[in-house]
């Protein structure tokens, strides 16, 4: 479930791209680099080359704190910071201290900022491609209630669209052309577009299709607690096992009577099982209504 490589993008404001740079260089004990570009972008190096970068993202409210009050800012503290490829057992420690390093220097979130996650599409077949479009469908409203996707940042990452997943078990496609072709349905201009309508939603294959061949989970409000990204990391590796080593999964939503339980129990069958992963399941059922320990409440029958 670790082996995955994968990449992060996260958004945040409070501090500007250059001050985030430099956070970040001296946190790696590099140097930023001032690229420029429409995108105003910074350039870190790890010691071992990898490039971290720094961009503006114009979907980001630009804000910062003046006397510890939230006020308006300019365009340059629009910032999102791009991870290099990461593998979940060298990286996640520095990913976690660099995000607490990033909060300390005064970054902070907004409901505008979201985090997107990158997973390796190589190891991905037909099968795994419609298992994963299975597995976000048949959890689409407990996955948004856990992860309390804000309103705000709907547009950018919707519940995957029934009319697709309703295809796509209809048509029992056989190939990687035929998913693409059903991926794509309903929409107009050129599938090559990298801002295309059809990235915008939890489960994001337009990355797939087009460009470097990854599958994005875009359905994650940003944080800087670095607790609450490892886990966000974590889910989204457990649900890439789980597509690609699943024999097949089902599109129905089952009838939740018990929200925690039921998100609980999931995670544990997916891999997040045990003390390793405790923190992790705290943060992704602490929204739900219901008790995670019993199905229908801790009751206590006593026999006379």
């Amino acid at each position: 479930m670790l082996n995955t490589k994968f990449g992060i993008e996260i958004e945040f404001t409070g501090i500007t791209r250059r001050k985030a740079s430099e956070v970040i260089a001296k946190f790696f004990g590099t140097t930023a680099i001032h690229v420029g570009t429409y995108y105003d972008v910074f350039e870190v190096k790890q010691p071992d080359e990898r490039k971290w970068k720094i961009m503006s993202d114009g979907s980001i409210r630009c804000q910062t704190k003046v006397n510890n009050a939230i006020v308006e800012a300019s365009c340059d503290y629009s910032v999102e910071l791009v991870s290099p490829i990461l593998t979940y057992q060298e990286d996640i420690e520095n990913l976690q201290e660099l995000i607490r390093e990033l909060r300390k220097a005064g970054s902070f979130t907004n409901g505008t900022c979201g985090i997107h996650i990158h997973l390796d599409g190589a190891n991905h077949t037909v099968k795994s491609i419609k298992n994963f479009i299975n597995i976000i469908a048949s959890k689409n409203d407990l996955f948004y209630k856990a992860l309390q996707i804000k309103e705000s940042r709907i547009d950018y990452c919707k519940k995957i669209d029934k009319s697709l997943v309703e295809r796509l078990n209809c048509k029992k496609p056989v190939s990687m052309e035929q998913i693409e072709d059903i991926w794509y349905e309903g929409y107009y201009g050129s599938r090559t577009r990298h801002y295309h309508e059809s990235r915008y939603h939890f489960l994001n294959l337009h990355s797939f299709f087009t460009g470097n061949h990854t599958i994005e989970l875009r359905g994650f409000n940003s944080e800087l607690h670095a607790g609450k990204v490892r886990s966000y990391i974590v889910l989204a590796l457990a649900l890439n096992h789980q597509a690609l080593t699943q024999k097949g999964a089902s599109r129905k939503q089952p009838q939740v009577e018990n929200e925690k339980f039921a998100m609980r129990t999931y995670l544990n069958r997916i891999g997040m099982i045990g003390d390793e992963f405790k923190n992790c399941r705290e943060h992704l059922t602490k929204s739900l209504n219901g008790c995670s320990a019993w199905r229908y409440g801790n009751t206590t029958v006593i026999h006379q």
